[in-house]
């Protein structure tokens, strides 16, 4: 049986969404994150050394990292569905954006994130006006010019295709639903990006996004 170790407002809803898509059953274990840092809690630890999610178990095998657990799932369970076929130019495409998602959509956000915690964090009062510069200069001077140039980048490639892969729904779209999220969440995404806002709702109506959403919570606070 698959296991898939979830936590509350995480990526892991992707892989909750990829098992819905495939029809296949499997257990949900939840955590909750800690309500002051909103870290992980420490029992995933036992699971996985680094402590995050998401986290897959199947018998005595453990899968960690989002993109690698997708590929596993499709390599064991898609029987041709949610990929285009390997050596297709299609095929290049889905693989990209698999792993653009994490690796070059996420560090921005994550740095906005951050910084944006630094600025409201509690502190004395006489460090608070450093804090807040120092956060308002590198949103202003690095991670907003990033931020843009990402979501110009995404939003362009939608224009030549209906889904990031090809005029296909694939499981890169399950990949890139969660930056794309955290994008409109945090880091003024709006209609001025229309094609990432109609993907947006486009892949909130799929019915196995909403049973994964059932089952575990949606991916980012207020989705």
């Amino acid at each position: 049986m698959i296991t898939v170790h979830h936590l509350e407002h995480s990526r892991s809803h992707r892989v909750l969404w990829l098992l819905e898509e495939l029809g296949l059953a499997y257990e949900l274990r939840r955590y909750a994150r800690d309500p002051d840092t909103l870290l992980a809690p420490a029992d995933l630890k036992a699971v996985h050394p680094l402590g995050k999610s998401p986290v897959v178990t199947d018998g005595d095998l453990t899968v960690a990292e989002s993109a690698a657990i997708l590929e596993y799932l499709l390599d064991a369970h898609d029987e041709g569905r949610l990929r285009p076929l390997p050596g297709t130019p299609a095929y290049l495409r889905y693989r990209y954006w698999l792993h653009y998602a994490e690796g070059s959509a996420m560090p921005p956000l994550l740095l906005r994130l951050v910084f944006d915690r630094v600025a409201q964090a509690p502190m004395p009062f006489f460090v608070r006006p450093i804090a807040k510069a120092i956060a308002t200069k590198a949103n202003k001077a690095f991670i907003g010019p990033q931020l843009d140039l990402h979501l110009d980048y995404m939003e362009a490639e939608l224009a030549k295709t209906r889904w990031f892969a090809g005029d296909e729904f694939s499981a890169a779209d399950i990949q890139m639903s969660y930056p794309i999220g955290a994008a409109a969440a945090r880091a003024g995404l709006n209609e001025s990006r229309p094609r990432l806002m109609d993907y947006l709702a486009r892949i909130q109506t799929r019915p196995a996004y909403q049973r994964a959403t059932e089952r575990g919570g949606p991916p980012i606070p207020g989705q």
